[in-house]
C-alpha cells in the first residue's frame, strides 16, 4: 500500500484565514463595523473563536488584515495583464518624462478602486469607522495610505528635479491636491466619479504646481 499523505496544515491554515478574510468583509459590508463580531466571523467562516484569537489579536486587527489582503489581490489581478505592467507598478507610479501623463494613469486607476464593488463597500465601512474610531484611523494611515502617499511624493519629487513642479513646492502638501478632491466626491458622493473629473484635477493642480515665468 502506498503510504498514506500528512495533511499539509499550510494549506489548511491558508483556508481558514481566507475563510476568516471573505467572511470579515462581508459582515462588514452587510452590517458595518460596530455590529460586526469575532463570534460573528467565526460563525460565518466556520471556525472557532480560539482560531481567530489565535491569528489576531482584535476584530479591528482581523479587518485591517482582511482590507488589505483584499488590495493586494486586486492589485495583482490589475496588473495580471502583462509581466511589464506588473513590474512597473511594483515600481511605483510611472516616469516617463510627462507628469500630467503620469498623475491621470494613476489616477484613474484610483477611480476604478473606488466605484469597484467588491472594494468599495469595506473601503467605506473603515473609513466610516476610522473617523470616530482614532486608533482605527490611525492605522488605516500607517498601513494602507501611508504606502501609497509616498509614492506620489517620490513622483512629485522627481518632477521637481526635472523642472517641472516649482522647488518650493512640498510634496507632501501637493499630492492632497490631488487625492483630496478624489476622496470627498467619493465620501460624500457630490457627483459621480470618473474618469474625466481625474483628468481634470490633475490638470488644475499640475498647471498650479508649475514653475512660474
Amino acid at each position: 500500500m502506498a503510504p498514506t499523505k500528512a495533511p499539509d496544515s499550510s494549506r489548511r491554515s491558508d483556508r481558514s484565514r481566507r475563510a476568516i478574510h471573505d467572511a470579515a468583509l462581508a459582515l462588514v459590508t452587510e452590517v458595518g463595523y460596530r455590529r460586526t463580531t469575532i463570534e460573528g466571523i467565526a460563525a460565518r467562516a466556520g471556525v472557532g473563536k480560539q482560531t481567530i484569537y489565535r491569528w489576531w489579536p482584535s476584530k479591528a486587527a482581523v479587518l485591517m488584515d482582511a482590507f488589505l489582503d483584499l488590495a493586494g489581490r486586486s492589485a495583482e489581478g490589475a496588473g495580471s495583464g502583462g509581466e511589464a505592467q506588473s513590474d512597473e507598478a511594483a515600481q511605483g507610479i510611472p516616469d516617463t518624462g510627462d507628469l500630467v501623463a503620469d498623475l491621470k494613469l494613476v489616477l484613474r486607476a484610483t477611480v476604478d478602486e473606488l466605484n469597484d464593488p467588491v472594494l468599495e463597500a469595506p473601503t467605506r465601512a473603515l473609513t466610516a469607522e476610522g473617523i470616530v474610531d482614532a486608533k482605527l484611523g490611525a492605522e488605516f494611515v500607517h498601513k494602507l495610505l501611508d504606502p501609497q502617499l509616498a509614492l506620489y511624493v517620490t513622483r512629485l519629487r522627481a518632477a521637481q528635479e526635472a523642472g517641472d513642479v516649482r522647488a518650493g513646492v512640498d510634496p507632501r502638501i501637493a499630492l492632497e491636491l490631488l487625492i483630496g478632491p478624489l476622496m470627498h466626491r467619493w465620501l460624500l458622493r457630490t457627483l459621480p466619479l470618473t474618469h474625466a473629473y481625474a483628468d481634470e484635477i490633475v490638470d488644475y493642480a499640475v498647471g498650479g504646481l508649475a514653475p512660474r515665468p
